[in-house]
């Protein structure tokens, strides 16, 4: 008997963390540009703000990729692979970095900034906890 080993919880959380990271990535880059209007945005840290909120999008639509199910087919978790949803984890890593350098580090927060990183943060921390857990299942 065949037994099915990929977590639907997780599975869940790729959906929702897909959605919810395009409103995030949009919002953010909107009070970007709200605070380059409103607040003496020094030139110098605009552009490097700009270029890691985009590097984010790019990592997270690597990272996902590597765990969800798109067009081309199912990796990681719907194959019960480790590797690729392995590397998922560890790309984490570099979005957290990033989602604490716009929570903590950015040259302007807001308090909608704390909320948008405090939510995403908590996403990160939750699908990592069920990833260890369906990698460990499939090993």
């Amino acid at each position: 008997s065949s037994y099915q080993l990929s977590s639907v919880p997780l599975q869940i959380l790729f959906y929702i963390n897909g959605i919810y990271y395009i409103f995030y990535f949009l919002a953010t880059l909107a009070m970007i540009v709200y605070k380059s209007e409103v607040f003496s945005y020094p030139d110098d840290f605009l552009a490097p703000d700009l270029a890691l909120l985009f590097i984010m999008a790019i990592l997270e639509v690597l990272r996902l990729y590597l765990a969800f199910c798109f067009l081309r087919g199912s990796k990681g978790n719907l194959t019960e692979e480790e590797a690729p949803l392995g590397l998922s984890l560890v790309m984490t890593v570099g979005s957290v970095i990033l989602s604490v350098y716009f929570l903590v580090w950015q040259t302007y927060v807001l308090k909608a900034d704390v909320v948008l990183n405090a939510l995403l943060l908590f996403t990160y921390g939750l699908e990592s906890v069920l990833k260890v857990g369906a990698i460990a299942a499939f090993v």
